[in-house]
């Protein structure tokens, strides 16, 4: 089954494809983020330990490619940091199908983005993998903002700095958005043709989610009351006030937090996947979400094809199942047996390789 937050409980599961923003008597509780550092490249031992079950790797390191960090501009001049994964045996003369990788919501490209990105290039791909603006190495002041169309065009950006690279053929590059990129991927793949093939893992639709919570659990006063608290949180700060961060992976967990809550905690909060990343963004920000509607006009995609990945057991799959009823064909969506939302991150034993290569390699002229 499913999981589900108790419908009596004020407590609503607005989630930033990561954790939840907490609802409580109406008003938006915002946890102070901690100091962002560089992010992590390996496991934090002095951390707990996460449940490394069912081949857990967040921190997997290819010895089939070579990897390089990259920086690129997006249309709006801020720097992009990625990481460029390229497989040792490749043939420079010739031209290769690319691959873009999009992490999740609020994390970084070291939590989800590298692995996946690393196994498609040892299958044979170019690929990279990035942070979005205002997260991670790349730039964007304050950090942590929400600003749903510069995370699109941060793919687009992506599509640009794959075009000068002169082994790569920019007619055959493919997009695999984890999570809340998912839904950015897809709103920038509306506008850019260049992405020839769009697969989601565990996609959030942001949008939705900010406005309705999982399964439409929040009312509109509700909703209104978020709005209110983060315009009233711009008064504050404009006025010299300290900054507020909102939702997020919770920094503590116990016996009473929601399963959903400990799912994250399992990854972003132990050494399977923190990355030294607070997961928090602002909470003056966190409402540009309320205006992102990624899934209106999807079908303009096509023919380009979508590939949506879901765990029938996550929490998440609702937007999965929206995306492609909506979707024109070519479609298809692919549930992964007994798989929760987060377990797509990582969990290598579970993550459906075959089937993105099988995709890609369907789609985009492999050579």
């Amino acid at each position: 089954m499913k999981m589900k937050l108790s419908s009596n409980k004020l407590a609503k599961a607005i989630m930033l494809g990561l954790a939840l923003t907490i609802v409580s008597g109406g008003a938006a509780v915002a946890m102070v983020a901690q100091h962002m550092k560089q992010p992590r490249i390996e496991a934090d031992k002095s951390l707990p330990a996460g449940d490394m079950s069912r081949g857990a790797d967040n921190f997997y390191k290819s010895n089939k490619v070579d990897a390089h960090k990259v920086t690129f501009h997006n249309s709006y001049n801020m720097k992009v940091a990625g990481n460029l994964f390229v497989p040792k045996n490749l043939d420079k003369s010739k031209k290769h199908s690319a691959i873009i990788v999009g992490h999740p919501m609020g994390a970084v490209k070291e939590q989800s983005a590298n692995l996946y990105a690393q196994k498609m290039a040892d299958k044979g791909y170019v690929t990279i993998s990035f942070d979005m603006s205002f997260w991670g190495d790349s730039e964007g002041e304050p950090r942590n903002s929400v600003s749903p169309d510069i995370y699109a065009d941060d793919f687009s950006a992506a599509v640009d700095f794959l075009d000068t690279l002169s082994y790569v053929d920019r007619e055959n590059i493919g997009v695999i958005g984890i999570c809340g990129s998912g839904s950015f991927a897809i709103s920038e793949a509306k506008i850019d043709p260049r992405m020839k093939a769009i697969a989601t893992v565990s996609m959030y639709d942001m949008g939705s989610v900010s406005r309705n919570a999982l399964h439409h659990s929040q009312t509109l006063e509700q909703r209104k009351q978020v709005m209110a608290d983060a315009a009233h949180q711009r008064d504050i700060e404009y006025a010299g006030g300290q900054r507020e961060y909102t939702s997020g992976t919770p920094e503590k967990i116990d016996e009473k937090s929601s399963p959903i809550a400990k799912e994250f905690y399992d990854f972003y909060r132990t050494s399977r996947g923190s990355a030294n990343t607070t997961t928090h963004p602002t909470l003056t920000s966190n409402v540009k979400f309320m205006n992102f509607y990624p899934f209106n006009d999807i079908e303009t995609i096509s023919p380009r094809p979508l590939l949506f990945i879901a765990g029938t057991e996550a929490h998440s799959l609702e937007f999965s199942e929206d995306a492609y009823a909506k979707a024109a064909e070519p479609k298809e969506l692919y549930l992964v047996p007994n798989a929760g939302h987060v377990d797509l991150y990582d969990r290598t034993d579970v993550i459906p390789f075959d089937k993105l290569t099988e995709f890609f390699n369907k789609y985009l002229n492999k050579k």
